[in-house]
């Protein structure tokens, strides 16, 4: 954890990094979105995959939990996806 100076210090640098160098962040803003639309398709398929054994070996309501995470997985893909184009 950085101290207040060091924090309003570090801020500082990077905002005028940002003025200096915009096409940097905007890499690096597109690797950050990149990277989350990974970890959601890699939570869909383990979701997907799970369901039939999580609906078998626990019970529907373990499944409907399941079904529900989905669900939410899929509207924030859904909202994100103009992102990582």
């Amino acid at each position: 954890m950085l101290s207040k100076e060091d924090q309003r210090r570090f801020e500082q640098i990077t905002r005028q990094l940002r003025e200096s160098d915009p096409k940097f962040f905007a890499r690096l803003d597109h690797r950050i979105r990149a990277r989350r639309g990974r970890w959601l398709m890699l939570l869909t398929v383990i979701l997907w995959a799970s369901l039939p054994a999580m609906t078998v070996l626990a019970g529907r309501t373990a499944g409907a939990a399941c079904v529900v995470v989905l669900a939410a997985n899929t509207g924030l893909m859904w909202h994100f996806r103009h992102r990582w184009r």
